[in-house]
């Protein structure tokens, strides 16, 4: 049976258990139940384990974005500038491609406008310091990147656009159940697709 790696933050969290469900019999799908891979550097270090533990896989499934863009204070810069972002998606893939695997990159799920998040955050008045022009920039840099690559590009933001709420639960930046079975739908899809090429 093909392998599968998930890789990734907590949005890949939230949808690895479906994306597993949906491909049961066609592929052995494997991820970190405890740890998500936080930012690029972290993922890069992560997928090192997986390939040095558990040898090789036929497709990589990953997304990065939200800890690299981040602007945590007390600091004012994002902890990876779009850059560094890049060269680290690029030492990732080159990983990837040294295991033998077929690499899938996702791009990062949207941020709600604050008019529209301000009708669902949460009792306490959940506040997100993320803004969506990073989103874009970070996603416009990667996708740029991989399609110089020739790497297929799962594109997860513009799935979430198609709710009027971005599918985001009232924390503001993780997903609702729905919004991550339509992410695992598609995730699925795009691994059967890839793998067609095996």
């Amino acid at each position: 049976m093909k392998r599968v790696l998930l890789l990734g933050d907590s949005i890949r969290m939230g949808y690895d258990e479906y994306v597993k469900e949906m491909l049961e019999g066609e592929f052995e799908v494997v991820y970190d139940d405890f740890d998500n891979g936080r930012f690029a550097a972290y993922t890069l270090w992560q997928a090192n384990q997986f390939f040095k533990d558990q040898g090789h896989f036929d497709v990589v499934h990953w997304n990065n974005g939200y800890w690299d863009m981040n602007e945590e204070w007390p600091m004012t810069d994002a902890i990876h500038p779009v850059d560094e972002y890049v060269h680290f998606l690029g030492r990732i893939l080159a990983e990837i491609r040294k295991n033998g695997a077929i690499p899938i990159f996702a791009t990062t799920v949207p941020i709600l406008p604050k008019e529209l998040g301000a009708g669902i955050a949460s009792e306490k008045g959940a506040v997100s310091n993320y803004k969506n022009e990073w989103v874009v920039r970070y996603n416009d840099a990667a996708v740029k990147f991989m399609n110089s690559e020739g790497v297929q590009v799962n594109d997860l933001y513009s799935l979430c656009l198609k709710d009027k709420y971005f599918y985001k639960c009232p924390d503001l930046l993780h997903l609702t159940e729905t919004g991550y079975r339509r992410c695992a739908e598609q995730v699925a899809e795009a691994i059967r697709q890839a793998a067609r090429k095996l």
